[in-house]
């Protein structure tokens, strides 16, 4: 028998009627007509080859064949039933298994200190968290969510705006008393500076050294003997005194505060570097997703 969605409402229609004891009683409980009942259950014989119900003028009861059948659609139904209210509730409760794809600088600095609590907020939450330096393929993958640092890329993917941290270029005073404080950014291209380079997980190639101001891009090209792509090496070469590096302010806000490093070229303060959050579709997302992007969002400065 093809299972469709007549032959579903036929099973659900011969279990009302077994349980009530009547047509007229299962047709008041499903609130259906008698003979919508009565239709159904013509149907679900004619799909099935059998007959169902012995009808009298003062019972029903089910065949031999009906009681078979009856015997074996039970817990079926009751099994579908719970599949439709589990994934009813997985809309409004955070449960479940929720897979996150995130960046491993922003994982590190924002989200590792806080990330005990949200757990304990939500018992039923499975969270398989994995920190890695590109998105790859979300759904392929088998991510719910990923949350990245960087210009989005041309994708089917949902991609949402989180916020835009401000891009610095800093050194370490002791890297300034030997080499000088650049003025303007060409300085940075003079033998006298050591610059060091990050690389683009998006495109394998170092960023290009960019300065804003009032609409206004200037971009430099600083020889550098290293390129790099983890950001605790950048941070630990740049206090060591090596060189200037350009680096988003959440990173290194702890070490500005305390002087460790010293901005430079603050005249063109203008480059700023997003965090998205991307998903599949914004049809329906899970609360478990809504839940952790509602964290994310608390955790942003």
């Amino acid at each position: 028998m093809t299972f469709d969605e007549r032959a579903v409402n036929g099973m659900r229609v011969l279990t009302a009627i077994v349980d009530s004891g009547s047509f007229v009683r299962a047709a008041e409980v499903l609130e259906m007509s008698q003979s919508g009942v009565s239709r159904a259950i013509a149907r679900l014989e004619a799909r099935l080859n059998i007959r169902l119900f012995d009808r009298t003028t003062r019972k029903v009861a089910l065949t031999d064949e009906g009681r078979r059948f009856y015997a074996q659609i039970v817990p079926l139904l009751a099994g579908l039933e719970d599949a439709v209210a589990s994934a009813g509730e997985g809309a409004v409760k955070v449960r479940g298994r929720l897979r996150v794809n995130t960046d491993p600088l922003w994982a590190r600095l924002l989200l590792g200190p806080r990330l005990g609590g949200f757990l304990k907020r939500h018992p039923e939450l499975e969270l398989d968290l994995v920190a890695r330096d590109h998105l790859g393929d979300l759904v392929g993958d088998g991510f719910d969510l990923a949350v990245r640092l960087g210009q989005p890329q041309s994708s089917s993917l949902i991609a949402r705006k989180l916020m835009d941290t401000r891009v610095l270029t800093v050194a370490s005073p002791g890297y300034l008393r030997k080499h000088g404080t650049p003025k303007k950014p060409a300085d940075l291209e003079s033998p006298g500076h050591t610059c060091i380079h990050f690389r683009n997980p998006a495109t394998g190639r170092p960023f290009d050294w960019e300065f804003h101001r009032g609409g206004k891009v200037t971009i430099v090209h600083p020889h550098s003997q290293v390129t790099l792509n983890e950001a605790g090496m950048m941070e630990s070469l740049l206090m060591s005194g090596y060189g200037l590096a350009q680096v988003i302010d959440i990173a290194v806000e702890p070490m500005v505060r305390s002087g460790a490093l010293v901005p430079v070229l603050t005249a063109w303060p203008d480059e700023r570097f997003p965090l998205y959050a991307y998903y599949p579709s914004r049809h329906h997302p899970p609360a478990k997703t809504l839940a952790f992007l509602e964290f994310v969002q608390s955790l942003l400065p």
